[in-house]
């Protein structure tokens, strides 16, 4: 039995979204194909345009057997910890396992170099990222410099964010040796961080920024129709409630988040104080070392208590594979789900059968749900499972 999984956001889903389902299906032609989806929060730190169990609809709609949350301990992290939770979960999958993801480079064996390459860290490329990080650089930045003076190749391509996960998630399969083969597809379209509807497949971020402009019919043509039809004039928003959350945390409880380090904690109080809006608070925050991305990270984390030592201890236990969305023809892979290394989450009844640490991450993502549900004046039951007949 074949598996192939894809770890996505869909923040929104739209057509280059679901011309990798397409390929996967028509070229890979696995037995199933698995989807691993940020929840309500992520990787950039943001809100969700749509909540999860809408968007792994989506998924299944267009082809997708059924979609599997990646928890918000993970989905909310760096590319390292992000990418991962989430062959971590695919690993714990039955079967011939494959991880198809998307890159600007477009290449296995380049991506496959590169990872072995960044996986042991030479003593004189430790030194040269830390000259770096000492100038503030930012740390994507500050990798890709030390590897140009460590005599590191393909330097070029660690500068595309698709790249930068396509390694990582390389790096996480060598690194456990995991049985998990990757299927690299070039991205075709817009740049991942390209705000302007101009390309035959633009970014997720382009259509949000039109939505944000109030301009939601400009996108139309972009997305599949059962997409289309779900979008909203206007996107969520929990600014008021990070802002509220960086007042009334602690330094220590600050400190005490994923990234947030080098008195960055000292930073975010005292300029807490003096903004009123929370774009105003991180434009203040931002430097070379502290991207928009990486703030906004640590906010969303400080928002629902997400504290570094759940996410590393996460990443050393056994957790679960809560399914969000089921194709109800293929309901025969519940089945199949349940051989999995992890327990199968389908049920609220399904929760006794988690250990201590897979129920707090667990109970994050349930926290997050119900501070998402907050953003759009819905309450979302975290127990549910979509089944798309």
């Amino acid at each position: 039995m074949k598996i192939c999984s894809i770890v996505a956001e869909y923040n929104p889903f739209h057509n280059g979204h679901l011309s990798q389902i397409e390929y996967v299906k028509t070229v890979l032609k696995p037995d199933y194909i698995i989807i691993v989806m940020s929840g309500n929060f992520t990787q950039r730190g943001e809100i969700s345009a749509l909540d999860k169990f809408t968007r792994a609809k989506h998924a299944v709609l267009a082809g997708a057997d059924a979609v599997i949350e990646l928890p918000t301990v993970f989905a909310s992290a760096s590319a390292e910890f992000f990418a991962s939770g989430a062959v971590k979960l695919i690993n714990s999958l039955p079967g011939d396992k494959t991880i198809c993801f998307g890159a600007e480079c477009g290449d296995k064996e380049t991506i496959l170099k590169i990872a072995k390459s960044t996986l042991v860290e030479s003593d004189e490329f430790k030194k040269v990222l830390k000259q770096e990080l000492s100038k503030g650089v930012a740390l994507i930045k500050a990798r890709e410099t030390a590897l140009i003076k460590t005599g590191g190749e393909f330097i070029d391509i660690l500068s595309k964010p698709n790249n930068v996960l396509g390694v990582e998630y390389a790096k996480a399969i060598l690194k456990n040796n995991y049985p998990i083969d990757i299927e690299v597809i070039k991205r075709d379209g817009a740049e991942y961080n390209d705000k302007e509807l101009s390309f035959k497949n633009p970014s997720a971020l382009s259509i949000r920024t039109a939505i944000e402009n109030k301009d939601l019919k400009s996108v139309k043509n972009f997305v599949p129709p059962f997409v289309y039809s779900d979008l909203t004039e206007s996107l969520p928003s929990l600014d008021k409630e990070i802002l509220y959350s960086v007042l009334s945390s602690t330094k220590l409880e600050l400190k005490n988040i994923l990234d947030c380090s080098e008195g960055l904690e000292n930073r975010l109080k005292a300029l807490a104080k003096e903004s009123v809006t929370l774009p105003e608070l991180i434009e203040k925050l931002k430097t070379k070392r502290y991207t928009t991305a990486r703030l906004k990270r640590v906010l969303i984390s400080n928002l629902l208590k997400i504290d570094k030592t759940l996410v590393r201890t996460a990443l050393k236990n056994k957790l679960y594979l809560k399914v969000l969305a089921l194709n109800g023809k293929r309901a025969e892979l519940l089945s199949v789900l349940s051989k999995a290394s992890f327990p199968l989450l389908t049920r609220k009844s399904d929760l006794s059968k988690l250990g201590k640490t897979a129920y707090s991450v667990f109970e994050k993502d349930a926290f997050a749900n119900d501070v998402y549900s907050l953003s759009i004046g819905e309450k979302l039951n975290e127990n549910n499972m979509i089944i798309v007949k």
